[in-house]
């Protein structure tokens, strides 16, 4: 299997991307990306920023076991994950998970595995700033429950 993890202030092309997926392995038949972009509104107030600070070096490690489990659940050909870091503002992209395989329900199942581990188990933080007050954000209830299904 191919995989890509990075953590990156850049921004990336879905594009570029999802191209690499599909032409990573002449096997490939189906391909399932998931885009996730800062918020511009959280529990009713308007964000301005949003900053995402990581563990270098153990965020990769983690990122690469979240995607062994999806390995051996699924049959995969390819995984890519790129999640930035830094100061980011509402639209801007924050992740992209993508995932290829033969069958388009492994495709669908290991890419929405991977978002949420990713957003529950890696140690990314994020510090959310309104005009009224900016503050670190916690998992939320509802991110560990989708986890908890698998």
């Amino acid at each position: 299997m191919k995989r890509f993890v990075s953590i990156q202030t850049e921004d990336f092309s879905i594009e570029l991307e999802t191209n690499q997926l599909r032409t990573a392995t002449p096997e490939v038949g189906g391909i399932a990306t998931f885009t996730g972009l800062v918020s511009d509104l959280n529990r009713d107030q308007k964000i301005e920023s949003l900053l995402l600070e990581h563990y270098p070096g153990m965020t990769e490690k983690q990122l690469e076991q979240i995607i062994d489990q999806a390995q051996l659940r699924w049959n995969l050909l390819g995984v890519r994950v790129i999640h930035r870091v830094g100061l980011l503002h509402p639209r801007d992209q924050i992740v992209f998970v993508g995932v290829s395989s033969r069958h388009r329900k492994e495709c669908f199942e290991a890419c929405q595995f991977i978002m949420d581990y990713l957003k529950t188990q890696a140690t990314i933080w994020k510090k959310e700033s309104s005009q009224e007050k900016s503050e670190w954000l916690s998992a939320r209830e509802s991110d560990r429950i989708e986890q908890q299904k698998w």
